[in-house]
């Protein structure tokens, strides 16, 4: 499958363990499946990503970077810029979230099957989901399922049950 990596990933793989056990377990899922499954896919990302990981602690931006170095990138098209507008438009994001809405634009118009992401504020979050999926059908494309790591290995768990 052809997965676009939003910047939340590289974030969580590099990141210090972290004392909140949610956040913990998702670093941990993120690692486990960047380490165990991310060879079975074809990962892409943007220029978008590659400028939000760069933000903060020079050392941790260096390591986000490094991890994602090989990793190829998918052009900005105005394509994508038009449906950027057209979901900030909606409405169904807030307007300090067109990053957000860009990633969904770019997975979108480079016909990903997955956007990966742990951004469950804007971009992996049933509510909004839905009606994206409408919004998005309306401009005449098909939305790339949105999902997180976890989602992700357990579909390779269950797929790894079924071959045993």
């Amino acid at each position: 499958m052809r997965v676009y990596i939003e910047s939340t990933i590289p974030s969580y793989v590099v990141a210090r363990p972290a004392r909140d056990l949610l956040q913990a377990a998702r670093q941990q899922l993120t690692r486990d499946w960047w380490d165990l499954q991310r060879e079975k896919h074809e990962l892409l990302i943007s220029q978008l990503v590659l400028d939000e990981i760069a933000f903060g602690e020079s050392e941790m931006a260096k390591r986000r970077l490094e991890l994602l170095a090989n990793i190829n990138l998918l052009e900005s098209t105005e394509e994508a810029r038009k449906l950027t507008r057209c979901i900030m438009d909606s409405r169904l994001l807030p307007s300090k979230a067109e990053g957000d809405g860009a990633h969904i634009a770019l997975a979108t118009v480079h016909k990903m099957d997955i956007l990966l992401t742990w951004n469950c504020r804007h971009i992996a979050n049933a509510f909004i989901r839905g009606r994206l999926r409408q919004l998005i059908g309306a401009c005449g494309y098909s939305t790339p399922t949105i999902c997180t790591p976890e989602e992700l290995l357990q579909e390779s768990y269950e797929q790894d049950n079924e071959q045993h």
